[in-house]
Parts: structure tokens; C-alpha cells; sequence
């Protein structure tokens, strides 16, 4: 039977691990802890509550002690940046890696990557700056769209543009594919990246999130091979069957233009016949694909562009789309 005695030298024990900052996080979850609350109820009847208060003693000893190395400011001595590294020197203390994880949504779209290179899209990141042509001009915005107007669009005082969609990307993919057409393959790759717009912020709208593009284009690409690749993704990303349609929507870089919806899945809390509008998508229009080099009369494509940010509020019932970007640990931690 666990004794008084044995309290002691427990205490002993973990009061000399909180000495060293490895084992200090983990001393309340130590076994030897665990054994002596779970000696409590062995104990003899009339020394069952004094032995008990005992041990909440040794605990609230060890939190108190815990708090004072939480509250201790360690002292660095400032490094001469401009001095050579002293290789006898005592580096300063660093983060441990193992106290960092993965933004939820840097994990889900690696995920979203993962899908897609599996059915044989190559991906390629999108960039954070680029400009008027490959932003609007190659993609068949008339001179006078109004998402070229600064309302919608940030622009450097260099002219230079943070770019809205990762489409701007898509007149490069077109671009580099063309050999492979050529030789009588395919182009099939994805643009991923952090997308911006000048949005006015609510539970659904930011001004900063991620988005990733897909093109496809081959002597007979169709409309049936779109929808499946969507359909193929969406129920993988999901892990189950789903029902999909469409809908007529317009955008300048693709003609016919739809909009591509699913049945709300099972697996977050959807029913029958409740719909959720998921991308843009549509056949690539003539004029993009001569904007690119490619002759639209030998050549078909489609493409399809969405948020990432989206997907992940669907999957894990996230009810406000500004929790990814607002660095709160409490929202954060919720995906350890």
C-alpha cells in the first residue's frame, strides 16, 4: 500500500525533473503521480481524506512551482549581428519544433494536392505579385471588366497586382504545355497559392485566402471528363459518394461557363436536395487558348478554379472564414 512516506519522495523526484525545461511540461502526467491519486481510494478509512490531502497538496505545490519557471524571463545576451559566429559561444535557447503544428489550412491544402497529382495533375504554386496581362489580359477580360477596377483589385504604385485568382497562372501552364500537346499528349496541371481582394470583411468574406486552379487541355477534351475529374476530387476529399450539378454562370476565360455544385455531404450534417455551390468552371475559351499559342481549332480545354478556405469551413464546421487568418492559438489548437 502507497504510504506518506512514498508522497515524499515523490515530491523529491519531480521537483528535481522540473529542473530540467524537457521533462518539466509532462511532471503532472507522470506515472508516478497517476499512482499516487489512484492510491487514494486504497487507503484505510480513516486515513483516506488525509491522504488525499496530501496528495492535492503535492500537486498544487508542483503547479505553483511550474508557474514560477513560466514567469522567469530568460536573459539572451545581444549577438553582434555584424561580428563572425563564435563556434565556442552558447547559442540562444530556440523554440522546440515539437511545440509548432501545421495552419489547418497548409494541412488541407496539401491534401487537395496530394488528390490531384495522384489523377496526374502536375502542381504549381501560384505567385503573390504579377501583372496586368497575365491577371486580366490573357484570360479575355474586356479592357472595361469591373473586377479590373481598384475597388476590387490591389494594385502596387508600380502598376503591379496581388494577384485575385490563381488563373493568373493559366496562360504560363499553357504556355510551357505546348510541346506536350505537340507530341500528343495533354496538358493537365493545378495553380495553388494565397489569392487577394478588396473585400469588405464578414463571417464569409476575406481579404486574404487560397484558392487553387486546375486546366486540362487535349485534342478532345469535353465537358464529361470536367465533371468527372470535379466529382472524382470532391468525393475523395470528402471520403464519400456525392451527388453534383450545374448550373449556368459566366466568367470571361471559359465559354460554355458553369458553376458546380454538390450535395451538402452526409458527413457534415447535409440532407437530401440541399445543395452547395463548390467552383467556376467551364470549357477554356477560344480566345484564351490563342492568347497562349494554341490553336483552338486542333485543341479543347477546360478548367476550374475554387477556395480552399471554403473546403475546409465545410469539413470541419467552421463558422467564420476570418478564424484563418486571425492567429488565434485557441482556434489554432483546436487542429493539433
Amino acid at each position: 500500500m502507497t504510504t506518506f512516506a512514498e508522497i515524499t519522495a515523490v515530491r523529491d523526484l519531480l521537483f528535481e525533473r522540473m529542473e530540467t525545461p524537457e521533462t518539466r511540461s509532462d511532471v503532472l502526467r507522470t506515472p508516478e503521480m497517476k499512482k499516487l491519486f489512484g492510491a487514494i481510494k486504497d487507503q484505510p478509512a480513516e486515513q483516506r481524506a488525509e491522504f488525499g490531502q496530501a496528495v492535492n497538496q503535492l500537486r498544487l505545490e508542483i503547479e505553483a512551482k511550474l508557474s514560477e519557471y513560466e514567469n522567469q524571463e530568460e536573459t539572451v545576451k545581444p549577438i553582434d549581428v555584424t561580428a563572425p559566429w563564435d563556434v565556442n559561444a552558447k547559442a540562444p535557447s530556440l523554440l522546440n519544433t515539437e511545440q509548432g503544428t501545421q495552419h489547418p489550412l497548409t494541412r488541407e491544402l496539401e491534401n487537395v494536392i496530394n488528390i490531384f497529382t495522384r489523377m496526374g495533375f502536375e502542381a504549381i504554386e501560384s505567385r503573390q505579385l504579377d501583372d496586368d496581362f497575365h491577371m486580366f489580359g490573357s484570360l479575355n477580360f474586356p479592357e472595361n471588366h469591373p473586377a479590373r477596377d481598384g475597388y476590387d483589385t490591389f494594385r502596387t504604385e508600380e502598376g503591379f497586382i496581388p494577384p485575385a485568382h490563381t488563373s493568373t497562372m493559366q496562360n504560363r501552364i499553357l504556355k510551357d504545355g505546348i510541346a506536350k500537346l505537340e507530341a500528343g499528349g495533354n496538358i493537365a496541371a493545378i495553380s495553388y497559392g494565397r489569392v487577394f481582394r478588396n473585400e469588405d470583411l464578414d463571417a464569409t468574406h476575406e481579404h486574404t485566402f487560397y484558392q487553387c486552379e486546375g486546366v486540362f487541355v487535349s485534342s478532345d477534351a469535353n465537358l464529361g471528363e470536367m465533371l468527372g475529374t470535379l466529382r472524382s476530387f470532391f468525393e475523395s476529399y470528402y471520403g464519400q459518394k456525392l451527388k453534383i450539378k450545374t448550373q449556368p454562370g459566366y466568367f470571361p476565360f471559359v465559354e460554355p461557363g458553369l458553376e458546380f455544385l454538390i450535395e451538402r455531404p452526409a458527413a457534415l450534417g447535409g440532407k437530401p436536395g440541399e445543395w452547395l455551390e463548390m467552383l467556376g468552371c467551364g470549357m477554356i475559351h477560344p480566345n484564351v487558348l490563342k492568347m497562349a499559342g494554341i490553336d483552338p481549332q486542333k485543341y479543347r480545354g477546360f478548367a476550374w478554379g475554387g477556395g480552399i478556405d471554403r473546403l475546409v469551413m465545410l469539413k470541419y464546421g467552421i463558422e467564420d472564414v476570418r478564424h484563418f487568418e486571425s492567429g488565434r492559438l485557441a482556434f489554432l489548437r483546436k487542429f493539433a
